[in-house]
């Protein structure tokens, strides 16, 4: 069966009440329910996630730095107006920059790293058998920032981190359709494939395509999003598209 999101008041021993209450501040502003420019008002919010200020405010803080939220004198925080070309501009500076990441990965990963990865995929394979989006997603976290720490550059490191950060939100949402979660795991696969064969090339661009179709998948979820959201990256010959879906 497939799961569905607590409420934070619900999930206090996984996490910090600021963290899930900014995840479920930035799924509602993503899937629309709460519209450009809408006041985002302290109490309102401690009612409807059910908690005190002080997580509200110290989420409203963190979604200001992921450019979801915005201050505005006399108004307070508002819902910040994202654009699809934002969206896309964001999706395909974090796919060029993880696919570097993963392009070095492949040639220092240490093999304890390596072995690592492969503990994730069958965590992530596990959570997709399961139907448990929670339990795919933070998996889905952890494999990437494992490739991303893996290329051992940290500039890289630190301006991927920086990006993944304010795209999570609409790189979460893609889930909430449990087909993505298969799709999602075969692209894993391809990655984790070419990362233990050393396939700088292949690895590249499969890391890169696999953020392309994030992003589309995230539109078909939020559907204020996807007026221009880009075609997934072709595939090489031998490899053919999906009929159902994005790569």
């Amino acid at each position: 069966m497939m799961s569905t999101p607590e409420t934070p008041a619900k999930k206090q021993g996984r996490g910090g009440l600021a963290d899930e209450v900014c995840r479920q501040i930035a799924d509602a502003i993503v899937l629309g329910e709460l519209a450009p420019g809408a006041r985002l008002d302290e109490v309102s919010l401690a009612e409807r996630y059910q908690v005190s200020r002080t997580p509200v405010r110290e989420a409203l803080k963190q979604l200001a730095t992921m450019g979801l939220v915005e201050y505005r004198p006399n108004k307070g925080s508002v819902v910040a107006a994202l654009t699809p070309e934002q969206v896309d501009q964001m999706f395909e500076a974090i796919g060029e920059l993880e696919a570097a990441c993963a392009r070095h990965a492949a040639l220092r990963m240490s093999e304890a790293e390596r072995a690592r990865l492969r503990e994730l995929h069958a965590a992530g394979r596990a959570a997709m058998q399961a139907g448990d989006i929670a339990r795919y997603d933070e998996v889905n976290l952890e494999f990437h920032s494992a490739i991303i720490q893996g290329c051992h550059n940290p500039a890289l490191i630190d301006m991927a981190t920086s990006l993944r950060h304010r795209v999570s939100s609409f790189r979460r949402t893609q889930f909430r359709n449990l087909e993505r979660m298969g799709e999602s795991f075969e692209e894993h696969s391809m990655i984790v494939e070419a990362i233990l064969a050393h396939d700088v090339v292949t690895t590249y661009r499969e890391m890169r395509a696999h953020l392309l179709s994030a992003r589309s998948a995230s539109a078909r979820v939020a559907p204020a999003l996807a007026s221009s959201s880009p075609a997934p990256a072709p595939r090489p010959a031998g490899r053919p598209r999906k009929q159902n879906g994005d790569n």
